[in-house]
């Protein structure tokens, strides 16, 4: 008897019949993930100072806390493109991102005789420090910092390698754990996941980061658990229903997972959602992405990475640890 029956968000059994849907759920993963490919070739991504390249200027405002809706303001007047402002460390310090200039906009901000790149990339940053001197009251600078181009190639290389050396750990993984038919459909779905994540972004324009980077990889953890979960309880029905056909019996596992799925998707979204409203300007871009993510890893565990077995060609003669499934 459920102790706690206002709380239940589906019947305690559901009947669905998802894989019946497998055929439709395709086509729309697939116009999906053409999408996002088209958006991404098209519009291209929002890369921000992390991997354009940009200055860094890290201050303190103490012993005063800083003021970063002031600060932002006074820079926005710059009109230097994107600036980012964000706490870090104590409510006193700021770390202040300007991305990499052109000549003639450094020129126009900064008042000098600009003539190369590098040159562009000091007077705006002189300009800055200039509008921060005049708007606090009290500020020491920590440190300033130049990312250039080859850092910043660097970086890309660094993040895309996280992600696929992410994926390929879970393909063994799931290989290790069940079997190779299992572990195709799991990093199919994860690819799906990263792929409109990714068209995510090239739609939206949304600042793409590192954080950005550390929310995909949050996003392929979060899925491949769902993943697992649905994957465990289809192995323990393949040995409980020994004679029933491979259809119904993943629809019996997708089902009974189906509550422990929506709830934790649930709950995930409510913390997400908040660090969304009141985490400020640092926290929303990873927030938005691991909305967008959450909502995609759990359509996926259920309508992809499950029905994806239908067509692996899943092996039902062992009962094995890590091997083949039971009949």
């Amino acid at each position: 008897m459920n102790a706690f029956p206002l709380v239940r968000l589906l019947p305690s059994e559901t009947q669905f019949q998802f894989i019946r849907m497998r055929v439709g759920a395709f086509i729309l993963s697939l116009f999906l993930v053409l999408g996002s490919v088209g958006a991404f070739f098209t519009f291209g991504l929002n890369l921000g100072i992390d991997f354009r390249g940009g200055t860094a200027i890290a201050l303190t405002t103490a012993p005063e806390p800083a003021d970063l809706g002031q600060i932002r303001t006074a820079l926005a007047e710059l009109n230097l493109g994107d600036v980012q402002v964000q706490e870090f460390g104590g409510p006193s310090d700021v770390l202040v991102r300007v991305a990499m200039v052109d000549v003639e906009t450094a020129a126009r901000v900064s008042g000098e005789t600009v003539e190369d790149f590098e040159a562009a990339q000091q007077a705006a940053r002189r300009a800055v420090q200039a509008v921060l001197n005049d708007t606090l009251t009290s500020v020491e600078y920590l440190s300033v910092e130049v990312v250039g181009p080859q850092v910043s190639g660097e970086l890309i290389v660094a993040g895309t390698t996280a992600v696929i050396v992410a994926l390929v750990l879970m393909l063994l993984y799931i290989w290790f754990r069940f079997e190779w038919q299992f572990s195709v459909g799991a990093v199919l779905a994860l690819i799906h996941d990263v792929i409109l994540t990714i068209g995510f972004f090239a739609v939206t324009q949304l600042e793409f980061n590192l954080p950005t980077i550390a929310a995909i990889l949050t996003i392929v953890g979060y899925s491949m658990n769902d993943t697992v979960v649905v994957y465990d309880r289809i192995r323990e029905m393949f040995r409980k229903y020994k004679t029933r056909p491979t259809v119904e019996v993943l629809d019996l596992a997708i089902n009974a997972t189906l509550s422990r799925t929506i709830l934790t998707s649930g709950t995930t979204l409510v913390a997400i959602v908040a660090m969304a409203v009141i985490g400020g300007p640092a926290l929303e871009v990873f927030a938005l992405a691991m909305i967008w993510g959450v909502a995609i890893g759990t359509y996926s565990s259920i309508f992809v990475a499950a029905p994806l077995l239908t067509l692996t060609g899943v092996k039902r003669e062992s009962g094995e640890e890590g091997g083949a499934l039971a009949p």
